[in-house]
């Protein structure tokens, strides 16, 4: 991985204690929601069948009571009551039902008419003498049924007590059926035998339990009191059966779901778990493979797929992250391999040509990775080519390549193409290319084995000097090398040139220097005067020679005294000349004062000695200082009188200096009688502004956008009143310095008029001046100045 991953990898938190799963909360979560459910279901239908069950005991018990109690030998003045065999028979053929445990009949005065009892009770554990005695209910019921005449049976529910009777049973909380399935209940049927006495449109009386009883008027006369019980045995039986099967069912259910939702959930946890560790893995700079997909159809696999297609996105951005970063660091080897080459340029001594190119190019072989380095340059005579430096050879080959010089010949050849064309060359394979090498040349190319090589041309000044050339000796070059060696070549040109230019200065100074030597030894003896002159001048020229400094004074010095007759008479021609020289001595010392002021403002911090001023008090103090230079040249130079104008903050000096430049351009390019004038106005609330006009020769209109840019080659109608061009550019610097604007508007011809317009000093919307903030402003295409 790269070092950027890596300190991720190492400031990455540190990672979070597993928990309990997701998987884990799932299945307990649905677990819990099942087995709710299925508890709550199987509850309710235990209870439903219970219900039923007890229903279905009730309607048995109460038609079974009362077809017995209806029958019509009961209701015949109860006849039957009286005849104890009838009436055992009949209770026998009650007693053959199944779910009927006994049945008791009393007369209306509590006497036991008849009962039989199919449950036995069980005195003691030891042997007794009497035989098990029948199980019936307690005859308080009977008794207080003798004074009411219901129509409807009197349930009662009875259970076993410890001493073996049966008591009525407390109801029990529906919640509590399945406890008491196991516990026999007795429902004990009573109604009474009544002698039908009652009109037939006679009234009856409802309780509250839904029995009717005649009313006292019609009262029916109660003759016996039948008893009936029922057991819900055989109902609990197959109850606990359902039970059974209920609960067992329900586990199954349960049990199923549980595994269902278990392999569910794993199927959804398992691809998560294994997303988060080749999540965790990424995070930490591991590199990851791709995850099987279980299913397309679903999240987690559309998931995973994302998942995978981002890994490997991952993946494809790291290797691109790479190879970026391997482009850089070349890119930066090569920036570092051309800067200090430029440097060691600049701090090789101009004349010592050789140290030069060896320093470079052994430069060009540590650092860019070429194996053999060489410079070409040509002769004089331009007829013929020599290596001037090889590294990267044996001594034996340096030795051989002295004596070589290749012949420029436009054949098509390698030399052809980077001397005489100017075109940088890649070879990537020697072989393939033999026929376009001179001979001996590529004879030296296979001996120092080279099979690959780049060459490009050293041009300075539209003039191709030679060329370089290297190779990566086993490694085949690309375009890539030929960039950087092209980008190497120009710098190498320059130097190359500077050099060369430099040591034919210093030739030429030296060649002058002994003329002027002999001439100065021959016209000593004329003139004492002139020899004193000539001892300055040589020794001027001789500090020249050794400073290289000031050679603009030597050629004034010169000029003037050859129109001053000191070598001779001089024709018109030769006058004209000298005149010529020596106005363009005086232009080129007025291009070196503003070049001072350029230099100034470039490379050095220009403080602003900022104070309130106002704009045409300083503009009337610059025509006064101009009145002369105007008077000289007849033109007219006014300041137009105006309202008081604002105050702005400003420095008095260098608005003063703008004002002469404007002032002073506008004197130059005007034609003698005519009128160069001064205005100013307020061109909003906050802000002043100030014309300079002429009626001089104008400016192209293609032109005004490059008016105000420094060393601006704008022609003029009077290219005899132009200097280096940076007046203007100094002006609008000072201009920009002060948050101010600057245009020009000009037509050929008819003048022009330069305006600038300066924040006043209580504009609450502009910017104050600030002499520490740099100075930089762009320009519109019309020479307006956009903020």
């Amino acid at each position: 991985m790269y070092p950027a991953h890596q300190n991720q990898h190492d400031a990455s938190p540190p990672r979070p204690r597993r928990t309990s799963g997701l998987r884990l909360k799932f299945v307990l979560l649905f677990s819990l929601i099942l087995i709710v459910t299925c508890s709550t279901l199987s509850w309710y239908f235990l209870e439903t069948r219970h219900e039923a069950m007890t229903a279905n005991l009730d309607e048995m018990g109460t038609i079974l009571l009362t077809n017995t109690v209806r029958n019509d030998h009961f209701r015949v003045a109860g006849i039957i009551l009286e005849d104890r065999t009838t009436l055992d028979q009949f209770l026998q053929s009650l007693m053959t039902i199944d779910h009927v445990v006994y049945v008791i009949i009393t007369g209306s005065d509590g006497r036991l008419l008849s009962r039989q009892s199919k449950r036995m009770q069980d005195i003691g554990r030891t042997p007794s003498l009497a035989p098990p005695s029948p199980i019936y209910p307690d005859d308080q019921l009977s008794d207080s049924l003798t004074h009411i005449p219901l129509t409807t049976p009197l349930i009662t529910r009875l259970v076993w007590s410890s001493d073996h009777t049966l008591i009525p049973q407390q109801t029990a909380s529906d919640w509590l059926v399945p406890f008491l399935i196991r516990k026999e209940t007795l429902y004990d049927f009573a109604m009474p035998i009544l002698r039908d006495n009652t009109p037939l449109s006679s009234p009856s009386i409802e309780l509250e339990d839904n029995r009717k009883v005649p009313s006292p008027s019609t009262q029916s006369q109660v003759v016996g009191i039948v008893r009936i019980g029922i057991t819900d045995a055989q109902a609990k039986a197959a109850l606990s059966l359902i039970v059974r099967n209920v609960l067992i069912l329900t586990a199954f259910i349960i049990a199923t779901g549980i595994l269902i939702i278990y392999l569910l959930t794993s199927r959804i946890t398992t691809p998560l778990r294994s997303l988060a560790a080749a999540t965790r893995k990424l995070a930490e700079g591991e590199d990851t493979t791709g995850l099987p997909v279980s299913s397309q159809n679903d999240e987690v696999g559309q998931l995973t797929h994302a998942f995978n297609v981002m890994t490997q996105s991952l993946r494809d951005r790291n290797q691109a992250i790479g190879k970026n970063l391997d482009t850089i660091r070349q890119q930066i080897r090569q920036l570092t391999t051309i800067h200090q080459a430029s440097t060691t340029i600049a701090n090789t001594t101009l004349f010592d040509r050789n140290n030069l190119l060896d320093t470079v190019l052994h430069l060009i072989v540590e650092n860019l990775g070429f194996t053999r380095m060489m410079v070409v340059l040509q002769t004089q005579e331009q007829t013929h080519a020599s290596i001037a430096r090889i590294v990267g050879v044996s001594h034996e080959i340096v030795e051989g390549v002295q004596r070589l010089h290749v012949p420029i010949i436009d054949n098509g050849g390698i030399t052809a193409e980077l001397l005489l064309h100017g075109k940088a060359v890649l070879v990537h394979d020697v072989e393939t290319a033999t026929h376009r090498f001179y001979p001996p040349l590529l004879e030296l190319v296979r001996r120092s084995g080279i099979q690959s090589f780049v060459g490009a041309p050293l041009q300075s000044h539209g003039k191709i000097l030679g060329y370089l050339a290297g190779d990566r000796g086993t490694h085949r070059c690309t375009d890539e090398d030929l960039h950087t060696l092209v980008t190497i070549a120009g710098h190498v040109a320059a130097a190359i040139d500077n050099a060369t230019a430099y040591a034919d200065l210093a030739e030429l100074t030296q060649h002058l220097e002994e003329r002027i030597e002999q001439r100065t030894e021959e016209l000593s003896q004329a003139n004492a005067q002139l020899q004193e002159h000539d001892r300055r001048r040589s020794k001027f020229l001789s500090v020249v020679s050794h400073e290289l400094r000031t050679p603009m004074t030597a050629i004034r010095s010169f000029a003037e005294n050859m129109l001053d007759g000191v070598t001779g008479p001089l024709t018109d021609l030769q006058q004209t000349y000298l005149t010529r020289v020596q106005h363009n001595v005086a232009r080129l010392s007025r291009i070196i004062a503003q070049l001072l002021d350029w230099s100034r403002l470039d490379t050095k911090r220009v403080d602003l000695r900022l104070e309130p001023v106002c704009l045409h008090q300083i503009a009337t103090i610059a025509v006064d200082s101009l009145q002369t230079v105007a008077s000289e040249k007849q033109v007219s130079l006014v300041v137009v009188p105006s309202e008081s104008l604002p105050l702005v903050l400003g420095d008095r000096d260098k608005l003063e200096q703008i004002f002469v430049n404007l002032i002073g351009n506008a004197i130059k390019f005007t034609q003698p009688g005519g009128r160069v004038w001064v205005e100013s106005c307020v061109s909003s609330p906050d802000v002043v502004q100030m014309c300079v006009a002429d009626t001089g020769c104008g400016i192209d209109e293609t032109h005004l956008a490059n008016i105000f840019e420094e060393f601006s080659k704008v022609p003029s109608a009077m290219p005899s009143s132009q200097g280096a061009q940076l007046g203007l550019w100094i002006t609008k610097t000072y201009v920009t310095m002060h948050h101010g604007r600057i245009w020009v508007e000009s037509q050929p011809g008819a003048g022009s008029h330069f305006y600038f317009a300066l924040p006043t000093r209580k504009s609450p919307d502009q910017p104050q001046p600030n002499p520490n903030e740099p100075v930089s402003a762009d320009y519109t295409q019309h020479g307006h100045m956009s903020f």
